[in-house]
């Protein structure tokens, strides 16, 4: 088969399975690579280049980043934070978290914002009681406009820098993006804040925070006990509601609240059976019971949340001790974070190495266990990526891009400089929800270097529309890594995405057509 027509069959194949929902995204990803292996328009080395790719090695150390902050309780702190500040409104609720991100990303990319700040918004959802969808997919979007603040938002900014001073314009300010930035970032928390409740899905993800201060109300009046949330639930010490299974060996045994477990690292702060309270210095522990066990959270974790333990956790310690704020490891967590911004921001390393050693960094310090790093990592995120790079290598390597920008050439032939901008816009906005943003960025950038070329027209105004209609990667979750770190808390589906998506499309390809050249003339 002809390499371009297997790419494109491929490409169509992979599109159809992932909107069918039946297929996990995960298979459908190394579908993609292997049907390109098999039909011999990849080598097997460049089809499973994707596996070992900087990109994937550097989200993948960002979900360990995210989840040292997360654990830590520094994302419950600044979940407080931002309630403190903006309610449990919607929108004030987006305005602040899309701002917030924005400036994220203006210096650590699109993917390390909206990873560190992916467990914040959950927080701040299940505070505020507003289901998850409603906040995570602003969260993403206001990300995407966020990267035209700085150089440093995105590789694509970078890239079309540096065409523009190859092809007789000059290279972009570090903050001269922010011209064209600061009015999307606006426009894109407009769009957010008037129809996003309107036009995103009312879902929850698989897993939500614990509400510490309705969970604390809960056991007092349940165990009719007088300690307050923070004497029962703080930054070192907790409790954890475990019940006693068929054949424990606690079966029989004389407890009374008060004592010690025989390892004496937890107390028996209170007892219940069915809906009478256990109280009294003999109480013969029977199946079903239910125990409230006090302790360090690390001792905790260690004695009821592990295989083989003699009670089961009715809600898990390593779970609960996420909701409560800045916890006795938070310092460290914030160190790092702070480490590892400033390495992104000045570039000494690159990405991947700075995030790499941020994950090392967490695990070496103990901030975050070898189990809880593997665990934390979206594999489901990182096999689709890795997956889909090859098809990117795919639409270079056949010529299938060149075809395209054939087409292209002959469409726009003569017409105005605003027509050839809108259809170059148009272009890379399509392809920018199949393949990421900087191969779509580089497959259209010489296309339209050539036709500012052929029109005698400055490139500058060019290649800053492309950088614009590269973020616009809105219509479904394989756009680009921070819409499918979203999916799965968010509980959205393949087919949510477009209907926020196309009237920020919109916004984005007006701005790049009409109001770039207005900054950078023809």
């Amino acid at each position: 088969m002809d390499p371009v027509i297997a790419t494109f069959a491929i490409l169509v194949l992979a599109v159809v399975a992932f909107m069918s929902n039946r297929v996990p995204l995960g298979i459908v990803a190394i579908g993609v690579a292997l049907a390109l292996y098999f039909t011999g328009v990849l080598t097997l080395p460049q089809a499973l280049a994707g596996f070992g790719d900087p990109t994937v090695l550097f989200i993948a150390a960002l979900f360990v980043v995210s989840e040292g902050l997360d654990s830590t309780g520094v994302t419950a702190w600044a979940g407080q934070m931002v309630i403190g500040r903006a309610g449990t409104k919607r929108s004030r609720l987006v305005l602040v978290i899309g701002v917030l991100v924005a400036v994220l990303t203006a210096f650590i990319s699109i993917n390390g914002a909206v990873a560190a700040l992916l467990p914040l918004v959950v927080v701040v959802a299940a505070r505020a009681g507003i289901p998850t969808s409603q906040l995570l997919m602003p969260l993403a979007f206001a990300a995407h406009a966020g990267s035209l603040l700085l150089l440093t938002g995105t590789p694509v900014n970078i890239i079309v820098s540096q065409i523009a001073a190859e092809n007789g314009g000059r290279a972009f300010g570090y903050a001269e993006f922010a011209l064209v930035g600061l009015p999307l970032l606006a426009g894109t928390l407009v769009i957010l804040g008037l129809f996003g409740h309107r036009l995103l899905p009312a879902r929850n993800g698989a897993q939500m925070p614990t509400d510490l201060v309705r969970h604390a109300h809960l056991l007092r009046s349940q165990y009719s006990l007088s300690l307050d949330t923070a004497a029962l639930l703080g930054p070192v010490n907790g409790v954890t509601e475990v019940v006693v299974p068929p054949r424990s060996p606690l079966i029989g045994a004389n407890l009374c609240t008060g004592m010690a477990t025989p390892s004496g690292d937890l107390v028996l702060l209170a007892a219940r059976r069915g809906s009478e309270i256990l109280k009294g210095q003999d109480i013969i522990v029977q199946v079903g019971d239910a125990l409230l066990l006090q302790g360090t959270w690390d001792d905790l974790a260690r004695h009821t949340d592990r295989p083989g333990a003699n009670v089961i956790a009715v809600d898990s310690p390593a779970l609960m001790r996420r909701s409560v704020p800045l916890g006795s490891r938070a310092p460290r967590a914030l160190i790092i974070l702070g480490a590892m911004v400033v390495l992104l921001a000045t570039g000494v390393v690159p990405a991947a190495v700075a995030a790499l050693l941020a994950a090392c960094a967490l695990v070496l310090t103990r901030t975050v266990t070898v189990t809880q790093a593997y665990q934390s990592i979206s594999w489901t995120t990182i096999v689709l990526i890795a997956g889909m790079i090859p098809l990117s290598t795919a639409f270079i390597e056949t010529g299938a891009a060149d075809l395209v920008a054939g087409w292209l050439l002959d469409i726009v032939g003569g017409a105005g400089p605003h027509v050839a901008l809108l259809a170059l816009c148009v272009l890379t906005v399509l392809l920018g929800q199949l393949i990421s943003n900087t191969a779509t960025v580089l497959i259209v950038a010489p296309i339209a270097v050539s036709v500012a070329s052929t029109l005698d027209l400055s490139v500058m105004p060019f290649m800053m529309a492309l950088t614009v209609a590269g973020a616009a990667a809105f219509f479904t979750p394989i756009a680009t890594p921070a819409n499918l770190m979203v999916m799965e808390p968010g509980g959205y589906r393949f087919g949510d995405y477009w209907k926020l998506g196309l009237p920020l499309a919109l916004l984005f390809i007006a701005i790049a057509t009409f109001y770039v050249p207005l900054i950078w003339p023809f």
